[in-house]
């Protein structure tokens, strides 16, 4: 397929110019195009969360959207929370409390805990639930998930 529609859009803080073909998702351009593959391709329906970035600040699921309503968009992916080799820390709590298994769901839930903890520094477990509550996973039961971010929240206040 042709790829003939020229975008921009702010990756990771760099701004990338591509031709996309007009059907192209954003998931596929990004794992595809730009070889950032920490997002995950799960259902493909938008409902198991292993797609999620930040598109404009907002946690976002991308297998259904069409890449070129990105253009001129900032999106930050998994790649991007961490600074160089030093991890985000809610990525370092992940680890830390064995939240990660097949690492399917991990990014999504990442940057949905991120995006949390900018929004409700002090989250209660419910609230926590609550914010998680449209990621599959189906390796830890979410119980290791829902201790990583009060792990992160207790290392952002260290901060």
């Amino acid at each position: 397929m042709k790829k003939n529609v020229a975008v921009k859009m702010k990756i990771n803080g760099t701004w990338v110019e591509a031709f996309i073909t007009q059907k192209q998702t954003l998931l596929d351009f990004l794992r595809e195009d730009l070889n950032l593959t920490g997002t995950k391709k799960g259902c493909g329906t938008g409902d198991c969360g292993s797609c999620i970035v930040f598109l404009n600040g907002r946690p976002r699921t991308i297998c259904t959207m069409i890449a070129v309503n990105a253009n001129g968009c900032e999106i930050t992916t998994i790649e991007g929370l961490a600074k160089g080799t030093e991890l985000h820390p809610v990525q370092e709590a992940f680890m830390q409390a064995g939240a990660i298994q097949c690492g399917y769901c991990t990014p999504g839930m990442v940057l949905e805990a991120v995006y949390l903890l900018e929004h409700n520094p002090a989250p209660t477990e419910n609230e926590i639930k609550e914010a998680i509550s449209g990621h599959i996973c189906r390796c830890t039961g979410y119980v290791k998930i829902i201790e990583a971010i009060k792990l992160a929240h207790d290392k952002l206040l260290k901060k």
